[in-house]
């Protein structure tokens, strides 16, 4: 069983100390559990794979920018979700920020009521891709405990194909093709055969229809 997922941040990355403080209040008080950063440099340095949240960032810091700090979370491989923050809203700086992967864009001032649905929308939108990524892991590494054999059987199982066909195929007896679905599906831990074709849909990548 995949272990809970930890609690889940919103993150406030901007150089004016006073704003960076107010925002993290507002957000507190609205039951987000918040974590600020003075510059991209020191939100990087406590960055961790797997963080679930989102990131409010300001477009515009000394040193390293709003954009800077999106590409660098790119380059990491980053899921979670960044709102850009600025006090010079223009199209091209909208454009640019969405463009670099930005959830969405907020001007100073801002809207209180706004805020609070967009970075509930995105804590939402991190929160699911992170529990759909750990079962496509719970699920690949049961999967992988599956033998040669049993992976021929679930390739002609999800390929739609019935006891005798797969029998045929693979030169064995039905009853035997039904020892290794036995097998199969306890190893996946579904006891319908939906269910295991289900996973097979859901996760392509364990495994290709076999071919007669």
């Amino acid at each position: 069983m995949s272990k809970a997922l930890p609690p889940s941040v919103v993150f406030v990355v901007d150089d004016d100390h006073a704003f960076r403080d107010s925002l993290a209040l507002m957000l507190r008080l609205k039951g987000f559990v918040t974590d600020t950063s003075a510059s991209g440099e020191e939100f990087l340095a406590k960055y961790k794979p797997g963080t679930i949240g989102c990131l409010l960032v300001d477009m515009q810091m000394g040193g390293m920018s709003g954009l800077d700090l999106q590409k660098a979370l790119a380059e990491r491989g980053s899921t979670l979700p960044v709102i850009v923050i600025t006090a010079y809203g223009d199209v091209a700086t909208a454009r640019a920020a969405l463009k670099a992967g930005a959830v969405d864009f907020l001007e100073k001032p801002l809207d209180e009521q706004a805020l609070e649905r967009i970075v509930a929308a995105a804590v939402e939108k991190s929160v699911s891709a992170e529990a759909q990524a750990r079962e496509t892991a719970d699920v690949a590494a049961r999967f992988e405990r599956l033998t040669d054999r049993e992976r021929q059987v679930f390739d002609l199982i999800v390929a739609g194909r019935h006891n005798r066909e797969i029998a045929a195929t693979l030169g064995i007896s039905p009853r035997t093709v039904e020892v290794y679905k036995s097998k199969i599906m306890e190893k996946m831990r579904v006891t319908r055969l939906p269910e295991l074709i289900r996973l097979a849909v859901a996760i392509p990548a364990l495994g290709k229809p076999a071919s007669s």
